[in-house]
């Protein structure tokens, strides 16, 4: 045993100073409470996205005479299907709700300002490629909803002024959707949107790392005494009991409300109602009430003005110092966004 414990060490030698000082890392004592901490959930459920698609990957056929019948297959067939399909949607649903009320928190804390303006960006990133594997996902499952909303959500792409002819013809390969269309999706959800995903991933917890966590500001703190715990045992055991709830509910969500199987795509049928997933509801109504060009403008100077927000908040912060301006914008953008949520939910 002595033997083979000193070739463990001279084959992988371990730099114990490093981990003692990584795993003693003082953490802001306002991160005991999980709400200011949703950063990792989003990650947990990537992880359980990446090991329940690998598992739907030996089943699924991207091919657009197959595609219905292997989803059918691993729906009503084979064993467990239904569930490891239905842990898949559901972890999908949970990590775009979880990256949503995290960007929000760290909206309203104004912990995007210098210097973590470039951490903000890759957050945004981050967000974009997320909504990208929701709607690519979707649009795999080649059954009539999902194939119009890949039409409709082509037909958006197509409207970007200048290059949407080039976008939607690249996203469809040809001018029609059919077998390249989805051997696109395919390899954008199960190869290039992985690897950007864990390349931001990285970045983000990079600079996570190197700025430290930011502290929250609470009011009276400024007579206290600045407390921290360690990030090893306190937070990793903080974390590790909220992946164990968080998985419970993603289970039990699975076995009550698993994911369904509508009919074949049909391109000669147009169904009377096409809805997207519940995050693009908002985008969805704002098309419905404008016309398509005004419709595309909107989400993308939405998404730019939010991804250069660090540096328009300094720029309100220099004009108007101490009005807060950019929490009241942040408001009525909230509100706004949950009208047309709510909107989209209850109309027709």
């Amino acid at each position: 045993m002595a033997g083979i414990k000193n070739w463990l060490a001279e084959s992988f030698p371990i730099d114990q100073e490093a981990l003692i000082k990584l795993t003693a890392e003082p953490i802001p004592n306002h991160l005991k409470r999980w709400w200011w901490a949703l950063g990792g959930t989003p990650l947990y459920m990537f992880v359980v996205q990446i090991i329940t698609g690998i598992m739907l990957i030996f089943y699924y056929v991207p091919d657009a005479d197959k595609a219905y019948e292997s989803v059918a297959y691993i729906t009503y067939t084979a064993k467990f299907g239904w569930l490891i399909r239905s842990i898949h949607r559901w972890s999908s649903n949970i990590m775009i709700a979880a990256l949503i009320l995290h960007m929000m928190r760290v909206f309203f804390t104004q912990t995007y300002r210098k210097p973590r303006e470039m951490n903000w960006m890759f957050g945004v990133v981050l967000f974009l490629l997320v909504l990208m594997f929701g709607f690519t996902g979707y649009s795999l499952v080649y059954e009539q909803m999902s194939y119009w909303a890949m039409k409709v959500g082509t037909g958006i792409a197509g409207a970007t002024p200048f290059i949407g002819g080039w976008i939607a013809d690249f996203m469809r390969g040809g001018s029609e959707i059919g077998q390249n269309t989805l051997t696109r999706f395919y390899l954008f959800h199960v190869v290039l949107l992985p690897i950007l995903t864990m390349l931001a991933v990285g970045i983000h917890l990079y600079l996570i790392r190197t700025h430290g966590v930011s502290e929250l500001k609470f009011k009276g703190d400024e007579k206290k005494e600045k407390k921290t715990f360690p990030l090893f045992p306190d937070h990793v055991y903080t974390e590790l009991i909220m992946v164990s709830i968080i998985m419970v509910v993603l289970v039990v969500l699975s076995l009550l409300f698993p994911a369904q199987l509508g009919d074949p795509a049909n391109p000669n049928v147009t169904p009377l109602h096409i809805k997207p997933e519940w995050y693009f509801y908002p985008v969805f109504r704002w098309l419905k009430i404008t016309n398509l060009t005004v419709g595309v403008l909107g989400p993308m100077v939405f998404l730019a003005i939010l991804f250069f927000w660090p540096f328009i908040d300094r720029f309100f912060e220099k004009k108007l110092p101490g009005k807060e301006l950019g929490f009241w914008i942040g408001i009525l953008g909230m509100l706004l966004i949950n009208v047309f949520l709510l909107w989209e939910i209850v109309g027709h």
